[in-house]
């Protein structure tokens, strides 16, 4: 039967045992100096700095979150193997289900952990040149009627913070846990973490590139059936990364549709449970 305890405990540990690493202190250390350091890169026009500022401290946060979840998780199974760590665990009324939910909810916990750290630098480091934008607004519309200088300071106010953060930054994260849940997989049958480490990394570029393939293929090859169905083979297996590249449309500012936010998300989650169930159904198989 699931045990929310036991899980909760699995979880818990991994979290711990995660947060010890150097690799996470050096990765978050680097992003957060990144991130920080984004307000000093631009001095150019408001409108243009805070696009710069969004662009480097996004970015940052996709590479940051994408190689913490793929570094982090790789060496988990291959690592307790070798300290004989999960041999303890099984012995125990653990069923191998719950082993690894609680593996993959200590990464995510730790994922959700870094974003949400993230998020509230790079608020800061918004609000902060905020904050001296409109400063500098004031000095240089002086005598200017009050409607419009407080025109000017919302339109400011509006090109700063706006709805598209949150989908955004949601979003990094959601590929983030897909890389997660497939590197756990690929763990399960792995040698060692480098071997799982490269491989990742492989499918990562394969998931970036997949769109520009896909197309190129049709047009080459035709739309036929037999074409369409490989294609859908590839792309359960090998993710299409490209569609949780929303950073473009928060850096300008567009409006992301709820249709499009809510069909990348389901895209999210049903990768990450596609690959926890694929984990599973190898980690129960294998002999240990």
């Amino acid at each position: 039967m699931l045990s929310i305890r036991r899980i909760a405990a699995l979880t818990g540990n991994t979290l711990t045992e995660l947060t010890r690493l150097k690799v996470f202190y050096v990765l978050l250390l680097f992003a957060l100096v990144l991130i920080g350091s984004s307000v000093f890169m631009a001095r150019l026009t408001f409108q243009q700095e805070f696009q710069v500022l969004k662009d480097i401290s996004l970015g940052a946060m996709t590479i940051f979150l994408s190689l913490l979840a793929i570094v982090a998780t790789a060496r988990l199974l291959p690592q307790e193997i070798e300290d004989r760590t999960v041999y303890t665990i099984l012995a125990k009324p653990v069923p191998r289900f719950e082993y690894i939910l609680g593996k993959l909810g200590g990464v995510l916990l730790l994922l959700a952990i870094s974003t949400a750290v993230m998020t509230l630098l790079f608020c800061a480091v918004l609000y902060f040149r905020q904050q001296n934008a409109l400063a500098e607004t004031l000095q240089q519309m002086a005598g200017l009627p009050a409607e419009q200088i407080a025109d000017a300071q919302q339109s400011l106010r509006a090109s700063t913070f706006n709805a598209n953060l949150v989908p955004g930054i949601a979003v990094i994260f959601l590929k983030a846990c897909v890389l997660a849940s497939l590197t756990l997989f690929i763990s399960t049958f792995a040698t060692s973490h480098i071997f799982t480490v490269v491989v990742t990394v492989f499918v990562y570029f394969i998931g970036h590139l997949q769109a520009t393939a896909r197309e190129f293929w049709l047009q080459e090859q035709g739309g036929g059936w037999l074409s369409r169905t490989f294609l859908a083979l590839v792309a359960l297996l090998f993710p299409d990364l490209q569609q949780f590249n929303l950073t473009d449309e928060v850096v300008a500012g567009s409006v992301i549709p709820l249709a499009l936010f809510l069909q990348t998300a389901a895209l999210g989650c049903f990768y990450t449970l596609f690959y926890f169930l694929l984990a599973t159904a190898v980690f129960n198989s294998r002999e240990l």
